[in-house]
């Protein structure tokens, strides 16, 4: 695994234009009125190529975690460093104990890891700008695009932990029919080398 060049970063030092986007450690209220700080530290990333060199897990690399479209911030799309929340490593070693157990590589959809609290895509609402989310669209060779793919992949993914909540089938606001959405909760990990002191 390939993680010692990950640079932890405080979020509450960077320049003003990330932290509008960013929102590091602001409260954000959730559609049910529970309310979760965002996260204030994240790892800096230089470049795609750094993105596709660092191996989280020894099946997935950052830059599949990290894999946004035009919805994304200008600023946090198109310009380096890009900075992903530090509990990131987190979704990373579950989805390798989920990929372990099902035996099949498993493909994460663009959009479906971090998203920024900016994204248009649920924005700060969304638990993707935790970077403890990830939406797979294909498991092996097999897509998920009923209720027979999803199901059969929704089970394993939530026996493996009791903190992994993996969206119900169905087509209402919250369930999903076309790729298999599991996370692991409003985590925020902070580094050993900094501190959360304000």
């Amino acid at each position: 695994m390939r993680t010692e060049s990950l640079r932890p970063i405080d979020g509450l030092r960077l320049g003003e234009e990330y932290r509008a986007l960013l929102r590091p450690g602001e409260s954000e209220a959730g559609a049910d009125g529970t309310v979760h700080r965002l996260p204030r530290f994240f790892y800096e990333i230089g470049s795609w190529e750094e993105a596709h060199k660092i191996r989280l897990a020894p099946h997935f690399t950052l830059a599949e975690l990290m894999l946004v479209d035009c919805r994304e911030a200008k600023l946090l799309l198109s310009q380096f460093p890009h900075y992903v929340p530090c509990a990131i490593v987190l979704l990373a070693r579950f989805l390798e104990d989920f990929r372990r157990e099902i035996d099949a590589p498993v493909f994460i959809s663009a959009n479906g890891g971090y998203r920024s609290p900016a994204h248009q895509i649920g924005g700060a609402k969304s638990i993707h700008a935790w970077g403890t989310a990830a939406n797979i669209y294909r498991v092996g060779d097999t897509f998920l695009s009923g209720a027979k793919s999803v199901g059969k992949y929704r089970a394993v993914a939530a026996s493996l932990s009791p903190a992994a909540f993996v969206r119900p089938l169905g087509r209402e606001q919250g369930q999903t029919s076309d790729h298999l959405h599991i996370d692991l909760g409003f985590v925020s990990l902070i580094p050993r080398e900094c501190s959360d002191a304000s």
